[in-house]
């Protein structure tokens, strides 16, 4: 048995590249797998490999399905096809297209075969053993942040406000809580106000019953006064 290392370079940029290893009696599909892990895109769209050769010319596939499109010769299968059969020489070269509406093309190079007795079979196969460069965004900026990102997205309406401007009238707000606490600060205010007031109607009628008392307790004096004589 021996292990095949692949460089995967995507076609739009070579110095973006994944190396990985595989047993040569794998199958094309396990090749499959471990490059979308490697580039990590999902699995939910059509692929096939081409065979290839120096200048990238398109042979026949080694498809996952047959596809309803025109074949000048009948596909191989994936899951059939070892990928130690299809290494005609050292420099075995295959192209690999994933999502048919989108186009992914990795351009797939044999760069190392390791003799069984030079292999770490304890290894768990197919496997990725080097990665370059940062990789291209499946779905774009959402597909980084998630999928969840979408609901945030909708339920905050983080497209409102983007520069950190917020609407005409906003300021005023703010400088109002800065100030008086906004209409909290401007209800209280009032209460004090009133409380201003209350208290002042207070003193005042404090001081009429200081006069009232002052004349009840005068007029008792000359009462009792009176009622002594």
């Amino acid at each position: 048995m021996a292990i095949l290392k692949f460089r995967i370079s995507w076609e739009e940029d070579d110095a973006i590249y994944r190396d990985v290893m595989v047993k040569h009696a794998q199958h094309f599909s396990d090749l499959h797998h471990i490059i979308l892990k490697a580039f990590e895109f999902d699995e939910k769209h059509d692929a096939t490999f081409f065979r290839s050769n120096e200048k990238w010319q398109r042979g026949r596939e080694i498809s996952k399905a047959v596809y309803e499109k025109n074949y000048v010769v009948p596909p191989l299968m994936m899951d059939e096809v070892l990928i130690g059969s299809e290494i005609l020489n050292t420099n075995q070269q295959f192209v690999y297209l994933y999502d048919f509406a989108k186009s992914w093309t990795f351009l797939i190079q044999l760069i190392q075969v390791i003799k069984n007795a030079d292999a770490d079979m304890e290894l768990n196969y197919p496997m990725v053993s080097r990665i370059e460069g940062v990789g291209p965004m499946q779905y774009g900026t959402k597909g980084l942040l998630g999928p969840n990102f979408t609901d945030i997205e909708e339920k905050y309406d983080l497209t409102e406000a983007q520069d950190g401007f917020g609407e005409e009238g906003e300021a005023d707000a703010h400088a109002s809580d800065e100030d008086g606490n906004g209409l909290l600060g401007d209800l209280l205010s009032g209460e004090e106000d009133a409380d201003a007031s209350d208290d002042e109607a207070g003193d005042e009628e404090d001081e009429d019953d200081q006069d009232a008392s002052g004349s009840d307790d005068a007029g008792g004096m000359f009462d009792d006064t009176s009622e002594a004589y």
